[in-house]
Formats: C-alpha cells, sequence, structure tokens
C-alpha cells in the first residue's frame, strides 16, 4: 500500500495530488506509447501478416513503382544533357573561380566536351551527340541540371545515393520503398536489382540493413555476369514435387517457429522463415518473367538485344519493363563500374553511351506504349558529376558538387529542366537537388511522406532521408 495515500476526506494539496497518481501518469504514458507502437504496426501489415502485402501510401500517389537506370562511375554532366557554350568558347583556359576542396585529385584548365549538342523535341532540350535515341524522348523528360551530394570518393557517394547515408549502414532506397508500399505481387519480391555491383559498398547499396530482412533487394546476377545468363537463383526444382516440397517447408517453418517461441524475436530468424515461403512462391512466376523467348522478334529488336553493343543493358531494361509490368514495386539496372573517365573521356563515354542509350530509349518508348509510363517512374543517374577541367590531356575528375539526373513518367512534369549549374557547370547554382531531396520527391510521387515513413531501431526513429530532404514540388505534374 502506498504509504502516503490518506483514506480520510477532505482538501488535498496539489503537491499531495501529484505524488499520490505519479505513478498513474507513468502507466497511462507507457499505455499510450504501447499504443501507438501496435496500431503503427496493424497499419504496416494491413489485414495480412506477410511483409510483403501490399500497402495503401500515405495519400494519393503519381507513381505506382519506380526503375532506376544506376550509371555506375559518374557521367559528365556537361558532356550530356547539360550544355555550356562558355565552356566551348574558353577551352583550355583557367577555371576562373575557386576549385572545391573535395575534388579527388588535382585538375588543370578548362575542357570543352568533344560532342555536339543539340536542341530536340517541341521543349526544344539540349543534348548532347552522346544521347540520339534519348534525345528523341526528351518531351517526356524532367531533366534535373542541379543536382549535387556531399562526397566525391565513389564509395561514399554510391552510399549516399543508394541510403541516404555515406558514412553509416542503412536500409536502401528500394528497400524503404517496399517497407512503405509492400509488393504489388505475392509471387515475386518488391526490390529487384539487376546485375549490381559489388564494389564501392557492395550488397549495402541495395540491403535492408536494420529493415527486416524481406525488404533487402534481391540481386539478379551480378557485376561481370552478362545479362543473358543473370537469373534469380534457386527458383526452380525439377526433382521435388510442389507437394512435397511444400511439406517439408511446413516441417522447417514450425521447427523455426518452435526455436522463435523459446527465444523471442529473432530477425534473422523471421527473415529466415519469409524468405522460404517467397522463395517457394516465386517457383510459380519467376521464372517464366526472367525468359524472354516470348518477345517478338521487332521488341527484342527495339531494345537491341540483336546488337552485341547494346544486347547487355538492352536484356536488363527488358527484364525491367517485364519485372515492373508483374508489379515488382522497386527493379534497378546497373551499367557497372564503366562512367569514371579520369582519361580517355571520348573513347570510353562515346563506348559507355552506345551500350545504353537505345535500350533506355527503347523501355521509355515500350512503358509509354503500354500505359505504364503515366505510373511508373523512371530515373536515370550516377553518384555524381566530373569537373569541367581536364584531368590529363582527356579526362574529367570526380566532382559531387554539380550534376544531372533526369526523371521520366510515375507524376513528372515532361518536357522540362529543372535547376542548373554555372557558366561551366562545375557548381549547381539554381535550385540546387541534393540526393535527400531526390529521395524525398520519389517518396512523393509514391504517396509516402518521407518524414512518417520511419523505423524504430537503436532507440531512434530512422528515414531514408535523415532529419533532411525536402520535395522538389516544382517538377510535379
Amino acid at each position: 500500500m502506498n504509504r502516503h495515500w490518506n483514506p480520510r476526506p477532505g482538501p488535498r494539496s496539489r503537491r499531495q495530488l501529484l505524488r499520490d497518481t505519479a505513478t498513474g501518469f507513468g502507466g497511462l504514458a507507457l499505455a499510450a506509447m504501447l499504443g501507438r507502437e501496435a496500431r503503427a504496426a496493424a497499419a504496416l501489415k494491413g489485414a495480412s501478416d506477410d511483409p510483403l502485402a501490399a500497402r495503401a501510401p500515405h495519400f494519393p500517389a503519381r507513381a505506382k513503382r519506380v526503375i532506376f537506370l544506376f550509371m555506375h562511375g559518374g557521367p559528365a554532366q556537361m558532356d550530356t544533357f547539360d550544355y555550356k557554350p562558355l565552356l566551348q568558347r574558353d577551352h583550355g583556359k583557367p577555371l576562373p573561380f575557386a576549385r572545391p576542396k573535395v575534388v579527388s585529385s588535382e585538375t588543370f584548365n578548362l575542357l570543352k566536351s568533344p560532342w555536339d549538342f543539340k536542341q530536340y523535341g517541341e521543349s526544344g532540350m539540349w543534348v548532347s551527340d552522346l544521347f540520339p535515341e534519348v534525345a528523341q524522348m526528351v518531351d517526356d523528360i524532367c531533366f534535373i541540371n542541379s543536382m549535387y551530394g556531399s562526397n566525391s570518393r565513389h564509395g561514399g557517394a554510391l552510399l549516399e545515393l543508394h541510403t541516404g547515408s555515406d558514412t553509416f549502414v542503412r536500409p536502401s532506397m528500394g528497400s524503404w520503398i517496399t517497407y512503405g508500399l509492400g509488393t504489388e505481387n505475392a509471387n515475386m519480391p518488391g526490390f529487384l536489382t539487376i546485375g549490381p555491383t559489388q564494389s564501392h559498398g557492395g550488397a549495402n547499396n541495395y540491403s535492408s540493413a536494420f529493415l527486416p530482412a524481406p525488404y533487402g533487394g534481391t540481386a539478379v546476377g551480378s557485376v561481370g555476369i552478362p545479362a543473358r545468363e543473370s537469373k534469380i537463383p534457386f527458383i526452380a526444382n525439377d526433382e521435388t514435387p510442389r507437394d512435397i516440397q511444400r511439406m517439408e517447408i511446413d516441417f522447417l517453418q514450425r521447427l523455426n517457429r518452435d526455436q522463435l517461441a523459446e527465444t523471442g524475436p529473432d530477425r534473422h530468424l523471421e527473415g529466415r522463415i519469409e524468405s522460404f515461403e517467397l522463395a517457394f512462391r516465386m517457383q510459380a512466376e519467376a521464372p517464366a518473367l526472367q525468359d524472354l523467348s516470348g518477345e517478338s522478334k521487332a521488341t527484342m529488336k527495339m531494345y537491341g538485344i540483336d546488337d552485341p553493343v547494346t544486347e547487355d543493358f538492352g536484356r536488363q531494361c527488358l527484364m525491367a519493363r517485364r519485372f515492373s509490368e508483374a508489379g515488382v514495386r522497386f527493379v534497378q539496372c546497373s551499367h557497372t563500374y564503366k562512367w569514371d573517365q579520369h582519361n580517355n573521356l571520348y573513347r570510353d563515354h562515346s563506348q559507355n553511351a552506345r551500350e545504353v542509350d537505345k535500350p533506355i530509349a527503347a523501355l521509355l518508348r515500350d512503358l509509354k506504349a503500354r500505359g505504364l509510363l503515366k505510373d511508373t517512374l523512371v530515373v536515370w543517374g550516377g553518384e555524381f558529376g566530373r569537373t569541367s577541367t581536364a584531368q590529363g590531356s582527356d579526362g574529367r575528375d570526380h566532382n559531387p558538387e554539380a550534376f544531372t539526373y533526369w526523371l521520366a513518367g510515375g507524376g513528372v512534369k515532361p518536357g522540362i529542366r529543372y535547376g542548373s549549374t554555372d557558366d561551366y557547370g562545375y557548381y549547381s547554382v539554381e535550385n540546387k537537388v541534393h540526393f535527400h531531396d531526390l529521395h524525398a520527391t520519389v517518396l512523393h510521387l509514391l504517396g509516402l511522406d518521407h518524414k512518417r515513413l520511419t523505423y524504430r531501431y537503436a532507440g531512434r526513429e530512422f528515414r531514408l532521408t535523415d532529419v533532411h530532404g525536402e520535395v522538389v514540388r516544382d517538377i510535379l505534374a
């Protein structure tokens, strides 16, 4: 019994009241916190215990899914989609302002673009000769010329792009999106990454980190494996009938759940349980989705699969269309690791663009023809840009201070250019867009409030944008 409790009626001081009810206030606070967590868990799961079950967004979405075309290495903005006439005019002269301290090594005088730029489409967008096919699609594209990041090294920049942090292991963008929305197809993962890099952060660029394991990216092949040989592993079993497989999995899952009952929550074991169930379901659909033999010759030709130069990325893009059409929430295609031209800029950027230009344009045309572009957000870009000054005689150094991304479909304004760099393309200066802002905008287009999409871990609430990020509302349709 509370020794301070006074059973006699009569007036009581405020101090006595607070003292006698203090434990009650604590109980109410605890109940409120537990209730909030329970409601959040219920909202996340919806009516299903499946962590990948489709969930409603925070508000009406413009896009349902994302295809990210990652150009690993850092394409040069002034050689692709950011035309700089003064750079052409002042070739060979010193840069007329201070270089940023974050550039990785010494550069010299201004280096003009070796490619000509032309205006395309009704929008009159400037595109270099590197991308003649993508140039035909500019009226469907929103160019962001004012991107910038925080890290000049590939490893940190890749992590910042993919996870929002260049210093810590955090869940990837695809994992956050799948966590927030689930997948539209119960027989497929919510997040697939085709030909992912194994360097510069490796699997951390598509992992779920502290999010539950089902939200991690599923790799389709890997860097160095030709796309024609890239498959989701271990999804076909021709030796054991499905009914026997089901019995085996049920037995194994019973053992796993008994273990959970004894030891308590274990996210690794829980993830394993979910992965077994998903792998079993994938047998019904994944093999057919990966098989391109049913596509017409015209489609294969459009994606460049009949040409050894464009075949590999063409297959990636065609698989991305098939996966997205089947309800996979986030698909990444990686052109790995080719765009890091510290020298041989003309030779290597030319080759890189030849490999991806036709497939990318085909993907946009195909999505548009199928009515998918309106609710599929296509994102193109690398981890940073390049310097306007020369490295050696024919190269450009890393430059996180300015680079270009473009978006198409999925609720963005088509045929516009947002933001700008200085006269030489070295710094983003107008309407600057950080990776955090890009992440916030992608989530917004999917109907997710980046400030509300959180996960509690290690005593604090985490989100993709951490404590940063503003939606770039001027590019929203």
